[in-house]
């Protein structure tokens, strides 16, 4: 009976963990940068951050978009960035023209590329910005969000 228990959990938690890695779930996407999850819904970026004790970054972006291009680049990628950002958010790339994309932009009037925006764990806005944003003003408006989340 034991064994049976065993078994059950041992196949349980595999099937959750490849479930939390599938493209269903969040994954974070390989980058040497910031690391952006995938995910479906806002609602599952919104629980893991809730989860982990931290806030959430929303990048959302066009594919045709030259500042999104370039904060990939030049910005998302400076390895200062990448970890202060993979520290204290949840990051969430959003193609706002695809997919499930113009759902989410439309909660947050997203009417330019890029928008950046932080929420806290039930989705408040707690710090946002539009356009193309360097280093430094990156950096100012993510602690300005922590400060706002009161952690």
């Amino acid at each position: 009976m034991k064994k049976i228990i065993l078994s059950t959990l041992l196949l349980a938690s595999f099937f959750l963990f490849t479930q939390c890695n599938s493209s269903k779930g969040t994954t974070a996407k390989a980058t040497k940068g910031v690391k952006f999850i995938q995910a479906d819904k806002l609602s599952t970026v919104l629980d893991r951050a809730e989860a982990e004790g931290k806030i959430v970054f929303i990048d959302f972006y066009a594919t045709w978009c030259q500042p999104c291009k370039m904060m990939d680049k030049d910005v998302f990628s400076d390895k200062n960035i990448a970890s202060f950002f993979n520290e204290n958010f949840i990051s969430y790339k959003v193609d706002a023209e695809k997919g499930f994309g113009p759902n989410i932009a439309a909660l947050y009037n997203v009417r330019a590329y890029p928008t950046l925006v932080w929420v806290d764990t039930k989705g408040n806005v707690l710090e946002e910005t539009v356009g193309g944003t360097y280093h430094t003003e990156l950096m100012k408006l993510a602690e300005q969000a922590l400060a706002n989340s009161g952690q």
